[in-house]
């Protein structure tokens, strides 16, 4: 024997917008956009007695591709490149246009107290943009020694 039950229309169409909003468009991680293409460049920091070392992998880049900027003490790293080959040959009667588009920004916040913004200096070589970042004079490390009393 079947028993039957009221079914609501509305159920598939709400978890359908649920999935949707909640799962699929704010899920956003590495893994993510990974595998939809994006990559995010890895970073390195150290932290010496003198200044912190910002390392970034960033190979297929010219140094004129980046734009870095500190306001309010947030230095933000960030990068726009785009290209554009076509190849052609009119015996075999095609044409292969391909675009590239790539773009990321990094954004670290520098502790105003410690570091000396003014100072910042950044190379790009062999794929590796290079920030140093110098610490204030009275925000470097001594080494003190505590009495016991």
């Amino acid at each position: 024997m079947s028993t039957l039950m009221k079914r609501n229309p509305m159920t598939g169409l709400n978890s359908f917008f649920d999935d949707f909003f909640t799962k699929d468009l704010f899920n956003w991680n590495e893994k993510n956009l990974t595998e939809m293409g994006f990559t995010m460049p890895s970073v390195n920091v150290k932290e010496t007695e003198t200044h912190y070392e910002i390392e970034m992998a960033v190979p297929g880049l010219k140094k004129e591709d980046f734009k870095i900027n500190i306001d309010r003490n947030i230095l933000t790293i960030s990068s726009e490149s785009q290209t554009e080959n076509e190849e052609r040959d009119e015996k075999k009667n095609y044409t292969r246009r391909e675009f590239n588009y790539q773009s990321f920004t990094r954004s670290f916040t520098m502790p105003s107290d410690i570091v000396d913004v003014e100072h910042i200096e950044a190379k790009y070589d062999n794929g590796i943009l290079k920030l140093a970042v110098p610490k204030r004079e009275n925000a470097k490390k001594e080494v003190k020694t505590i009495e016991i009393k």
